[in-house]
């Protein structure tokens, strides 16, 4: 699994404005969301088990996870899939977006709304993360920071966070005893540097800005 995994990985990028447009059309369908965590949940199901779930017909199920496929988020199982009877297990999904000058407007039309159900769920995890936690030792951690960078040592930091992240990433199958799936995210963003007022008479070395 890991090797075809590994194989089908869509490249970080899709390379024209026109794939990259699908590939975000793919995403903004709540029931292929849907079926994205289901399948990141068992690791693979059949268009059966899918609809059952989800409450949809398997005709519908089988559409979507079609269209899924297409856009390299998911693969058909052969050494299971039987007749009718196709079997699907999820893709890694690493993708960068384009710099604005390289979208089309249809691309920036369906990234605007992918982003959109993104933003929407990730408040509903920041507001989750508030409730659930328990300590500096519990299950949910977060860090607010704030530094002076220069653009390179921010590409850096980036990269160090992606090696990070790969480091770590695995399914559920290849995970530890005891491990739980955790949701994790990163923003870095440059604030504004306009004085807050008027210098003092005798100014100290200055600091970094507050992370308030």
């Amino acid at each position: 699994m890991a090797e075809s995994a590994a194989a089908s990985r869509r490249s970080a990028r899709p390379s024209s404005s026109a794939e990259r447009t699908a590939f975000y059309q793919a995403l903004v369908s709540p029931t292929r969301r849907r079926i994205l965590r289901y399948l990141g949940y068992y690791g693979t199901a059949n268009s059966t088990s899918v609809a059952r779930a989800l409450g949809e017909s398997t005709g519908t199920t089988s559409y979507h996870l079609r269209k899924l496929a297409e856009q390299q988020l998911i693969e058909e199982i052969p050494e299971r899939s039987t007749g009718r009877e196709r079997w699907w297990r999820p893709l890694p999904i690493d993708h960068q977006a384009a710099a604005p000058a390289e979208q089309s407007p249809e691309e920036r039309a369906a990234y605007a709304e992918w982003t959109s159900q993104r933003l929407s769920d990730d408040i509903e995890l920041y507001i989750r993360a508030l409730a659930e936690f328990d300590g500096p030792h519990g299950w949910v951690q977060g860090s607010r920071s704030n530094t002076f960078m220069t653009k390179e040592e921010l590409l850096r930091f980036f990269d160090d966070y992606l090696a990070l992240l790969r480091r770590y990433a695995r399914g559920r199958e290849d995970a530890p005893g005891g491990a739980r799936p955790v949701a994790l995210r990163f923003l870095a963003v440059p604030q504004p540097d306009d004085a807050p007022g008027p210098p003092p008479e005798s100014p100290g070395p200055p600091g970094p800005p507050p992370a308030i």
